[in-house]
């Protein structure tokens, strides 16, 4: 938020036009599996447990499953990679052609639970999921779905990967090829830092 007004600070004192893109949570990798989401350490829903599927952890932990939702877990909007990538074409080329600054949702318009993330990634990778409940994370609120219709109609932007199986199998994709030799990299170049 602070980014975006600063933004239409300059928008107003130069001659500056901008589009701020608000991405829901970015999940998938590249469809041809040349590029996915690595980090070390891994922080997002998906990697997390395709991890746990792969038995390289413990488990996968459910922070709450008490909310006020359909299942107890938070709900959120999971949007495809490709698709955020496509926005961000679609906004450099709507920049170009004189489109006014704005400040645009990025998302599917759906939410999918916590507990059915675990199922997608146990129905995609035919691997059990460990999974355990832990308490709810402090200022996590119970359902966070996007309301991408500006986008779709400032930038005649669609997502094309709506479906969260789509998601999950591009994301093992990668990590059971590519992505899989890139952590071990990452994972010796930290333990050679911290050395």
């Amino acid at each position: 938020m602070i980014c975006e007004r600063m933004l239409q600070e300059c928008a107003a004192a130069f001659p500056l036009s901008f589009m701020a893109l608000r991405y829901f949570k970015a999940a998938g990798a590249d469809p041809q599996s040349e590029t996915g989401e690595c980090h070390v350490p891994e922080t997002h829903a998906i990697p997390l447990l395709l991890e746990a599927a792969a038995g390289e952890s413990k488990g996968f932990t459910i922070f709450g499953d008490d909310y006020p939702t359909a299942d107890g877990t938070c709900v959120r909007d999971y949007i495809h990679v490709a698709d955020l990538a496509d926005a961000h074409v679609a906004a450099v080329r709507a920049l170009l052609d004189g489109a006014d600054s704005a400040a645009l949702n990025l998302g599917t318009g759906r939410g999918w639970s916590v507990r059915e993330l675990v199922a997608g990634v146990r129905e995609v990778t035919a691997c059990d999921v460990p999974v355990l409940v832990g308490a709810r994370r402090p200022g996590d609120p119970p359902v966070l779905i996007a309301n991408a219709s500006r986008a779709r109609h400032q930038l005649a932007w669609q997502p094309r990967y709506t479906d969260l199986k789509s998601q999950i199998m591009h994301a093992w994709a990668w990590r059971q090829g590519a992505g899989r030799i890139w952590k071990r990299r990452q994972i010796r170049a930290t333990e050679v830092a911290l050395s």
